[in-house]
This record gives C-alpha cells, sequence and structure tokens, in this order.
C-alpha cells in the first residue's frame, strides 16, 4: 500500500480543566525525522511521543506543535523575589544615607521595583497532563495516518497511469526498433556510393554481414524485454501491504538505465523522440516517487 510522506493533522482533547492542542506535518525526508515542540511542562512525554508516533510512519520528517492550557478555578499565587527586594532595599538605604535624607524608605519604595513580586509557578498534575496530551497526540497521529493514506491513493492512481503509458508506447517502440536494420542498411549503400562508382559490384554476402553486425549492435530487444520485467515489478511493489518508496526509487533508476541504452542505439530521428519521451515521463513518475513513504 502506497502511503504519501506529506501530511498534516491537528487534534484537540479536553479533561477536567487541561485543554491539549496539537498539530502535526510531515513531509519527505530519507529517515523518520522528528521535531517536537513543547510546552516546558510537557518535556518529559517527548520521548515516549516519538515512539506514539513511530508506530504508524516509517519514513519521513515530522513536525509536532503542542500547546496546553489550565482552566482551573485555583487562585493564581505570587512568591517574593527576596534576593532582588533586599538588593533594592540596600541601594535606596545608600542612597538615603549617602545623601543625610531623613524620610524612611517604605514598602511603597521597595515595590516600586520591578519584578519584586511575581507569579509563582502553578502546579499542575503531571498524571492529568499526561493522559490530555497523548490522547491529543494519539488522535492526530491517527488523522495523519489517514490523510497519508488517502494521499497515497492518489499517488497510486497517478503511478498507474503513467506506468500504462509507458506499457502502452513499448509495443510502439518495439516496432520502430525493428526498422533500424532498414535504416542502417540504406545509410551503408549511400556511404559506399560516395567512395566508390562500383556500388553494383558489391559482394552481397558482406554487406549482409556488416548490416547484420550494425543490426545487432542496434539491437534494443533485450532492453525492452528488462523494461517490461520493470513494470511488473513496479506494479507489485505498489500493490504491495507495505510501503515501499525506496525500492520504487530504485526501480527508476533502472528504467532510466534502459532509457538511456535504447536512446544511445537510436538509429532515427522517431525513435529518439520516442525515447525523449518515455523520460520525461519517467522524471513526472521519479517526482511522485519522492513523496511515497
Amino acid at each position: 500500500m502506497i502511503k504519501s510522506m506529506t501530511a498534516f493533522a491537528k487534534a484537540s482533547h479536553t479533561k477536567d480543566c487541561i485543554t491539549a492542542d496539537v498539530t502535526i506535518r510531515s513531509y519527505n525526508s530519507r529517515h523518520l525525522d522528528f521535531a517536537i515542540h513543547l510546552p516546558e511542562a510537557c518535556q518529559p512525554f517527548e520521548e515516549e511521543l516519538k515512539k506514539l508516533i513511530g508506530k504508524s510512519h516509517d519514513r519521513g520528517r515530522i513536525e509536532v506543535r503542542l500547546n496546553f492550557t489550565d482552566e482551573s478555578q485555583e487562585p493564581d499565587l505570587f512568591e517574593v523575589d527576596e534576593v532582588k527586594a533586599r538588593g533594592y532595599y540596600s541601594a535606596l538605604k545608600s542612597i538615603k544615607d549617602r545623601l543625610n535624607l531623613s524620610s524612611d524608605i517604605s514598602l511603597d519604595n521597595i515595590l516600586a521595583a520591578r519584578n519584586i513580586i511575581i507569579p509563582a509557578p502553578r502546579q499542575i498534575d503531571a498524571d492529568l497532563l499526561g493522559e490530555v496530551v497523548f490522547s491529543a497526540v494519539e488522535t492526530a497521529a491517527k488523522e495523519l495516518d489517514l490523510m497519508r493514506r488517502q494521499e497515497g491513493n492518489n499517488l497510486f492512481q497517478d503511478l498507474s497511469s503513467r506506468i500504462n503509458y509507458i506499457e502502452g508506447q513499448m509495443e510502439a517502440l518495439g516496432r520502430e526498433a525493428k526498422t533500424i536494420p532498414g535504416v542502417y542498411k540504406t545509410r551503408l549503400m549511400e556511404r559506399i556510393a560516395k567512395l566508390t562508382t562500383d556500388a553494383d559490384g558489391i559482394d552481397p554476402v558482406r554487406l549482409a554481414q556488416e548490416v547484420a553486425v550494425l543490426s545487432d549492435k542496434s539491437d534494443v530487444s533485450e532492453e525492452i524485454v528488462r523494461l517490461g520485467s520493470h513494470i511488473s515489478l513496479f506494479r507489485e511493489v505498489m500493490d504491495d501491504k507495505e510501503s515501499r518508496g525506496r525500492k520504487l526509487n530504485f526501480l527508476i533508476q533502472e528504467f532510466n538505465r534502459e532509457f538511456n541504452t535504447i536512446g544511445s542505439k537510436a538509429g532515427n530521428a522517431v525513435l529518439s523522440h520516442m525515447v525523449v519521451d518515455l523520460k520525461s515521463e519517467l522524471e513526472k513518475i521519479r517526482e511522485q516517487v519522492q513523496n511515497i513513504e
């Protein structure tokens, strides 16, 4: 089964007073790579989240962004930065002594300094937070896998159409390749006619031998047979239960090698143009295969 490596999913989960929101994006990558952005309170969950997401994905760069909100009714807590308060008081006292000021240092004077009283970190139920976070990520991971499968089905349809086109062109290419011996014979006769005025006196057996040698060098029947085998294997890999992007990419290299060989043996413009057309179609397939897991 073909799965795309490009997809997007998001999910949200709420329990009691905590809500977790998560988005997951996946991109092309040779391996399974993670980029997970978590609030500080969720940092301990990172490795387990990677394992959870990795259960349904084998390749691709996966970016996860998660935030949570705590709507508990507990009053906000504050704490005093005692070190800063003492330091600020000492500075005020030093100014008072140096300038011989008679006024007292009041609480208002100290509170005038910034960040003397600061919000205290709220204590969050780690178990509840973990439950909410993992539920949200699990839902998003399943949605991501579904989207990758749906996009993979679109890739399957497109690749099937293109590989069918290449297969259809093989028969026409084979017919055109059979005309190559006649082309070489005509060219050989024309060259001989330019070099000698006695073209009619050429040994027909020797001429046939030369044409046979040239025809053998230009024979593309083996390449066409191998291309047929590659097409069959390509379809088998696409129908496999597991996604096989790497294997399809390797097969494309084999296709390209056969097309290059046929192109080098092409004896006329028609065959050359057919090879160019097939290589263009193959390049479109290659671009699509880069998206397959």
